[in-house]
């Protein structure tokens, strides 16, 4: 195949016609150097620098600079602080049952704490423990924690495990009591998370209930069943009549 930028008179013809492309001209390496090395300069140095870099440089910044700094400083020390108090958490934390009172009852203010209290010889707690601790990552601006429910609550029944409670200010806004109400043995990690999210407790970005269909599936089935045995209820009486 011909080379569209190579010099020859078909070329030229070709281009003249309009059939070729004008022929690419090469480009200058210094002038992209200078146009870049221009584009560099034109970011204030102040912009690349953390706040420790920006507090050794002070000095060599004229007041124009100076003050240009201060209104940066400031914007970046916000943002910092914005990001600090939104994932402030950020994992499953244990306590014990005498950390109880200020870790959940007198939680910072506004702020949604989620604990799980649990025994480690039952299955559920221990799954349960598994999507709490994703959760926490995913979640960082909720405080999760976990305890052995025996260092919380004396003779507790295995039958209210695991309990999850939802707190906030000091005040309980959910709980699940028990395996059912926990979601069952099988409890999928988006199943919790959306029944979290429905108490409030994190800004979940599911958009609807993934266990619906499964419920859909059971509605539909016992209905199914309870139709078949009126069908055969009224079978039975027709029959007891003749």
């Amino acid at each position: 195949m011909q080379d569209p930028n190579e010099d020859t008179e078909w070329n030229e013809i070709l281009r003249d016609f309009g059939i070729l492309p004008p022929k690419e001209e090469p480009k200058d390496e210094i002038e992209e150097m200078v146009l870049r090395l221009q584009k560099e300069a034109m970011v204030k140095p102040y912009e690349k620098m953390t706040l420790a870099q920006l507090k050794e440089a002070e000095d060599e910044f004229d007041d124009e600079d100076l003050k240009a700094i201060e209104i940066y400083r400031e914007k970046r020390l916000q943002e910092w602080k914005a990001l600090k108090k939104k994932q402030k958490f950020g994992e499953l934390r244990e306590i014990s049952g005498n950390q109880y009172v200020n870790e959940v009852t007198n939680a910072e203010k506004d702020v949604w704490v989620i604990i799980h209290l649990y025994r480690s010889s039952i299955p559920m707690c221990l799954l349960v423990n598994q999507h709490l601790s994703l959760l926490a990552r995913k979640f960082p601006e909720t405080k999760f924690l976990k305890a052995i429910v025996n260092s919380c609550i004396q003779h507790y029944h295995d039958n209210c495990l695991p309990t999850i409670f939802v707190y906030k200010n000091g005040q309980i806004e959910g709980k699940f009591i028990g395996i059912i109400e926990c979601g069952g043995l099988n409890l999928k990690l988006e199943e919790l998370e959306w029944k979290l999210g429905e108490v409030g407790a994190i800004q979940t970005d599911l958009e609807e209930n993934p266990k619906k269909g499964t419920v859909d599936v059971m509605v539909s089935s016992i209905r199914n069943t309870s139709i078949y045995d009126d069908t055969s209820s009224s079978n039975s009486d027709n029959d007891d009549t003749k």
